[in-house]
């Protein structure tokens, strides 16, 4: 059995047997959703997570011949990055109170990259504004999760912010696929 006081975020378990209290592990240290959200967002960038692949880390190698290689039929490295940044970019605007001005059509838009400080400034630019959207993750009320994000259609904040993590997970595992087959050719 399972005891939980919303006031400790404590959780106790009661060993029916013997009727012994252990205690067995603080929940989330008094982290409010956003903070924890913000965690979660920053950990897929930068490291921490508990799949031990970030973004970071899985692009600190990579050069700008091999952010532009053509895997078979698959969307570039490079066009990857712009593309996940594309929505942390449309959300991070939304957060710094602008209008949202984003569309998936446009999502996948990269300018050619045709010199690694072309490729730097777009990694850059993606880690800048992850960072910049996580401190405004963390600073956000509470109360604002549930509230419609920029029109109903969307969805509510909650929804969206952990949409923009599922999201990078999801294409940070594509490209750390291609990445693979790409070193696998050289």
């Amino acid at each position: 059995m399972e005891i939980f006081d919303a006031k400790f975020p404590v959780v106790f378990f009661i060993d029916e047997i013997a009727g012994y209290y252990f205690y067995a592990h603080t929940l989330f240290s008094i982290m409010t959703s956003t903070k924890q959200i913000s965690k979660h967002f920053r950990d897929v960038y930068f490291g921490g997570n508990w799949t031990s692949v970030n973004l970071k880390d899985t692009l600190a190698d990579v050069n700008w011949e091999q952010a532009t290689t053509k895997v078979h039929h698959l969307n570039t490295i490079a066009v990857l990055v712009f593309h996940i940044n594309y929505y942390v970019s449309a959300i991070l605007k939304v957060l710094q109170g602008k209008p949202l001005q984003a569309s998936d059509k446009f999502s996948f838009d990269l300018h050619p990259i045709t010199a690694e400080d072309a490729w730097q400034e777009l990694v850059t630019k993606t880690f800048t504004e992850a960072e910049q959207l996580a401190l405004l993750m963390e600073n956000l009320d509470e109360a604002i999760l549930f509230h419609d994000f920029a029109d109903p259609k969307y969805g509510n904040y909650y929804r969206n912010l952990l949409g923009v993590i599922e999201h990078t997970h999801y294409h940070l595992g594509q490209i750390v696929l291609i990445k693979k087959i790409i070193n696998e050719k050289i």
